[in-house]
């Protein structure tokens, strides 16, 4: 699917406990402010700025985001939709990616090397609208084999990397 600005593509950055904190606290809360962590971590509010800098400038950080609540948007049901590309129409995937990162509803994409080709993560407003996903959009595209649905009963986000 082609790189992004962000990749980082060379050795891994070396990260000293600081570091490991600072990801820590900014992947708790990335509006946290500068002067708050660097008092926590008992260093200088410029210091822990250039460590910041350091770590979205070698690629560590590649962005700040926002955690919505699905359920508060009228995005109650969840559900991961394995799809399979037929051996044919492997060159499509670029396209077929680019396609369903567009559509409403689609919060991820997960483009994989195994039995599967891609996951897409939806939220949406209810198993009428999952059904309907899968065949506009699935079902109804010739690259595509084959999907499985799985309902997602709860999403626990995953704690720092580091």
């Amino acid at each position: 699917m082609g790189s992004t600005a962000n990749d980082v593509r060379s050795e891994p950055v070396e990260l000293d406990e600081i570091d490991k904190k600072l990801l820590r606290m900014l992947a708790e809360n990335a509006r946290r402010t500068n002067n708050s962590m660097a008092a926590e971590l008992a260093i200088a509010p410029s210091t822990c700025l250039a460590r910041v800098n350091r770590l979205r400038e070698t690629g560590v950080i590649r962005r700040y985001t926002v955690d919505v609540n699905p359920e508060r948007i009228g995005r109650a049901l969840q559900a991961l939709i394995f799809v399979r590309i037929r051996p044919g129409a492997r060159h499509t995937m670029s396209t077929f990616s680019s396609e369903i990162r567009g559509l409403r509803g689609v919060t991820q994409l997960f483009f994989l090397g195994g039995t599967d080709d891609f996951v897409i993560h939806l939220a949406v407003r209810d198993s009428h609208d999952v059904r309907q996903f899968v065949l506009d959009h699935l079902s109804a595209n010739p690259a595509v084999a084959s999907t499985q649905t799985s309902l997602v009963f709860d999403h626990l986000p995953g704690g720092p990397w580091v």
